[in-house]
């Protein structure tokens, strides 16, 4: 099985992405990782590895970029040659930390959209208080969504849910403003009734208030919806420990307090971590392609890339395409 990695993008490029493909090659004997990106840059933090593999590209996307027009323009940059090997048969699956734009453009246009399935989400796992998380898609591939789409959504969630996470009969929510089956706009409502028909556990409506607390292991909604979620539950988080950091520095006491509570915290902030899940998962395309954190460390990268062997191991894009097929012969 062979990984194809972005190796200059994200924020701490290309070092962390280096030392998480090593960490990643140590940890699971059967996969090779090809690392895309300038060979003089990467240099320094040059590890060998009997599995890894780099290949020298001269051209980089910025996060300043325009998606498209950089994919279609950039032709030697990192991104375009990793989904260019997916789509070439090269690799199985392709990892980046770069510019999110670009990476669904690079997925849609160069490894291409799984026949029947109108759109493709992007999709990461969430913590939830109990540890066991839940997938969220839409969160900002589509702004906009019909109630099919909605649909495909829900049943690629629950395959990746089932398959990779690993659980079974994962129980599937539609985001919504009330828990009652005639709440919400017409989206939702012509939703609701074409999940309650799908082969999926559906549970009904989902509020917001409760996603932290595991109500679904699989949560769906449009993209312009999921996006304000995502970053509303990651400003929140950020908030928190800065007001809890702020508390625990205030006086002797409290920094007292603090040293004996010191790996309790780290605990719980590694436990709000969804980085520990893995990256945003682009769902819908005809190979795994995953969108680990701008801000990736080593830890991140390793944690996409098992990921995304996962994914190739269970073959979900598969899955995913064999059910929607039933689903639209129906």
């Amino acid at each position: 099985m062979i990984i194809a990695l972005d190796g200059m993008g994200g924020d701490h490029a290309p070092g962390e992405i280096m030392n998480g493909a090593i960490k990643s090659l140590l940890e699971f004997e059967d996969i090779h990782i090809h690392i895309y990106g300038d060979e003089v840059k990467m240099s320094p933090f040059m590890q060998q590895h009997e599995r890894l593999k780099v290949v020298h590209c001269s051209e980089k996307i910025e996060s300043e970029d325009e998606p498209v027009r950089a994919i279609r323009r950039k032709k030697d940059a990192s991104m375009v040659r990793m989904a260019q090997a997916v789509k070439d048969g090269e690799a199985d699956a392709c990892v980046s930390a770069g510019n999110t734009g670009a990476l669904m453009a690079a997925g849609l246009f160069i490894v291409g959209r799984i026949d029947g399935i109108y759109r493709p989400a992007l999709s990461p796992t969430l913590p939830t208080i109990n540890g066991q998380g839940f997938v969220f898609l839409d969160v900002g591939a589509n702004a906009d969504a019909k109630p099919v789409h909605l649909q495909q959504y829900a049943i690629m969630g629950s395959i990746y849910a089932q398959q990779v996470r690993g659980i079974d009969k994962p129980r599937v929510g539609l985001l919504n403003i009330g828990t009652e089956e005639g709440k919400g706009n017409d989206l939702t409502k012509s939703a609701y009734s074409l999940l309650s028909q799908a082969p999926i556990n559906f549970v009904g409506n989902v509020e917001s208030r409760d996603l932290l607390s595991g109500v679904a292991d699989v949560i769906v909604t449009d993209g312009f919806t999921g996006n304000m979620v995502l970053k509303t539950i990651e400003g929140t988080a950020s908030g928190f420990f800065s007001m809890l950091k702020e508390v625990y520095s205030s006086s002797l006491k409290t920094k007292l307090s603090a040293a004996m509570v010191k790996e309790d915290l780290r605990g719980l902030k590694k436990k709000m971590d969804y980085t520990e899940y893995g990256g945003a998962g682009l769902f819908g395309l005809n190979s795994p392609v995953i969108k680990a954190h701008g801000s990736s460390n080593a830890n991140a990268v390793y944690n996409a890339v098992r990921q995304a062997r996962t994914m190739v191991e269970f073959d979900v894009c598969g899955t995913i395409a064999r059910t929607v097929g039933k689903v639209d012969a129906e």
